[in-house]
């Protein structure tokens, strides 16, 4: 597969900017790069190759769940810009 001008100039077009020749005939030839290098890719044998979802094999590492003592009522308050009768005031958004 290559990509050729107009196809450049078609994306160009979608992305509303503007190439010259010489810039058109630059991404043609990058893009037909890339395709090539993939073609390289398509030619490897994956047959016994697991899917991954990232290139190292480590898992989610997670910590142990602490039990401590929940902030009081005070402290959760204490940086509020604004606070009403214990609770966070915040600005009406719906009328």
């Amino acid at each position: 597969m290559t990509i050729k001008k107009d196809a450049i100039r078609y994306a160009a077009g979608l992305a509303r900017i503007s190439l010259t020749r010489q810039e058109e005939e630059l991404f043609a030839e990058q893009l037909n790069h890339i395709l090539a290098y993939m073609e390289q890719l398509n030619k490897l044998d994956t047959e016994n190759i697991e899917p991954m979802s990232r290139a190292g094999s480590t898992g989610n590492i997670l910590r142990e769940d602490m039990v401590k003592s929940p902030l009081s009522n005070d402290d959760a308050l204490k940086n509020a810009p604004e606070k009403e009768e214990g609770f966070f005031r915040v600005p009406k958004i719906i009328e």
